[in-house]
């Protein structure tokens, strides 16, 4: 029961992490990792800092 029950906190906590965008440099390193493995993945800060301007740079409206 209570491994059943550790089990679905987990699962409900990657599901957290995921819809937060919190788990985004570790989705990131594994991707790196399979698509470019001859390349150095970016450090946290300067892949954060990317994410950073990429998110609030131009403009966001619809018209």
């Amino acid at each position: 029961m209570a491994t059943r029950l550790n089990s679905l906190l987990r699962t409900l906590w990657r599901a957290i992490r995921r819809l937060s965008g919190d788990d985004g440099y570790e989705r990131y390193l594994a991707h790196h990792a399979a698509a470019h493995p001859d390349v150095p993945a970016l450090p946290r800060r300067v892949w954060f800092a990317l994410q950073q301007q990429q998110k609030w740079s131009g403009i966001k409206r619809c018209c």
